[in-house]
Parts: structure tokens; sequence; C-alpha cells
């Protein structure tokens, strides 16, 4: 069987990998709930909260980014070796940067959809493309609840431009490559698993038609010498502005897996 890296080297993503334990998975799960519930309390202190959800909650999907600012178990996960070990063995560095987290949560029944995106499109205010996602499953998911689906080798496609957010889920696919294979691949996951893709990876998810809920955090992993690509703006909101050209680094972007002090 093919090993981890060389599946995503081929393909651009690998999963499900089994991270947390039911236990974990409940802790995660808490601090999710709690956030969601008191999201103008924290909103100051989170990086973004998708605005199109805060004006029409009924129809698209709950999405913020900057969870671990505001959680101590949320700030616990994103240095988890379970998680990090995997992001620098296929990213193929010794030293794992982290970005950012965000997080997804679905209702039962709620027609919002994730459209099909490529991350980079949306993170070129760094370079060079050398990011790795983690998205962490907190509840079964299957293709009735929006699971994660992938376009296999759409990793080696050029970039892509960006869709809003609240866009219909294919809305990308005028963009597509002329002649590009599009045969996306849904990967069901147990609460605990996670899967891992390419920054340049096409993947999406469809609304959750299901009784269940569809709950996920996801953490953006970067190589220690991504630089800044444009410093006239911050890289993100609330985070001291780093000058053009500059290593990405603070304590908001702290080294999270060095493989030399590895289990010490």
């Amino acid at each position: 069987m093919d090993s981890l890296r060389e599946r995503f080297a081929r393909d651009g993503f690998v999963g499900p990998v089994d991270i947390l334990s039911g236990d974990e998975v409940a802790e995660v799960r808490d601090a999710v709930a709690d956030v969601v519930a008191n999201l103008a309390r924290y909103r100051d202190r989170l990086y973004e909260v998708e605005e199109a959800f805060t004006d029409r909650p009924g129809e698209v999907v709950c999405h913020f980014l900057g969870g671990f600012r505001v959680h101590e178990t949320l700030r616990r996960l994103i240095v988890n070796e379970r998680i990090t070990s995997v992001c620098a063995d296929l990213l193929a560095v010794d030293r794992l940067r982290f970005w950012h987290d965000q997080v997804f949560a679905k209702p039962p029944h709620h027609p919002g959809v994730v459209p099909w995106h490529q991350d980079y499109s949306y993170w070129q205010r760094t370079e060079p493309a050398c990011h790795i996602t983690c998205n962490l499953l907190l509840d079964d998911s299957d293709e009735q609840s929006g699971c994660l689906q992938f376009v296999p080798g759409s990793h080696r496609w050029p970039l892509l431009p960006p869709v809003p957010f609240d866009a219909s889920l294919d809305s990308i696919r005028a963009h597509v490559p002329e002649g590009a294979t599009w045969r996306p691949i849904a990967v069901p996951s147990r609460a605990g698993q996670a899967t891992f893709h390419h920054s340049h990876t096409l993947h999406g998810s469809d609304q959750n038609r299901s009784e269940r809920w569809r709950r996920a955090v996801v953490c953006n992993y970067m190589g220690p010498q991504v630089r800044v690509a444009d410093g006239r703006e911050p890289l993100l909101r609330g985070v001291p502005k780093l000058p053009t050209g500059a290593i990405v680094s603070g304590d908001d972007f702290p080294i999270v897996f060095d493989r030399q002090g590895a289990g010490r």
C-alpha cells in the first residue's frame, strides 16, 4: 500500500487518519459550542467571522477564524503532535509553523455549502506556497451530512480565482482548466479522524441533508521559511504588521513542530 506521503504527492490529499479519542473529541466539541454560542462576545478577538453567516444563519454555514485565540482547548489542539507531525511529514519540512485555524459548523438539515476552492487562492499574501491543511471532524461525516470532497490531482492545476464563501457549490467550475479531469472523491470520516490536503487541492462540501451535526476544526500550517508577500496590511486582523519579504513569525504564527526537538 502506498505511504501517506506517496498518496499526498499523487492526489493532493490523504485521509481519513485517526487523530483524537472520543473523550478528546467531546472536549473540542464543547469548546467549539462555547465559541459559537458566544460569537458576539468573542468577535473582536477572532480573526474573522463569516459575515454572510451573521446576516443569513439559516442559509450560510457558520465559519470563523482564530478560535485558538479565545479558547484554551483550541489552543492546545493546534500544537497536538498527532496533527503537526503528519503535516510536517507530508509537507516534507523539519519544522512546521502555524498559520491559522478555522471552524465550520453545519446544523442538521442546513442548506449551506462550502464552494469548491483552493485554499492558497485566499492566502497569496504569503509566499512561497508551502502550506497544508488538517480538517478534523467532530462528528461522523458522510455524503449525506456534507463531508469533504476532493478533486484528485488538482494540486497540480494552476491557481484558480477565489470564490465568495456564500457562492454556489459549483461556481468554480467555469474556471477549471480545459481538459482537466473532474472526478471528485468524497471522504467520509468518523469523529476524531482527519483529512490532510495541499493548499492547491480543490475541495468543497455540500449541504447537510442528515439529522446530524457536521462540525470540523481546520488547522492550517506552513513551512518555516514562508514570507510576507504583501506587507501593506496585517496578514490577519489584529496581528502586528510584518514587512514585505519578512519571514512570517511572531506569537500568532509559532513553530509548532520541530523534528530535532520532537519528544522533548
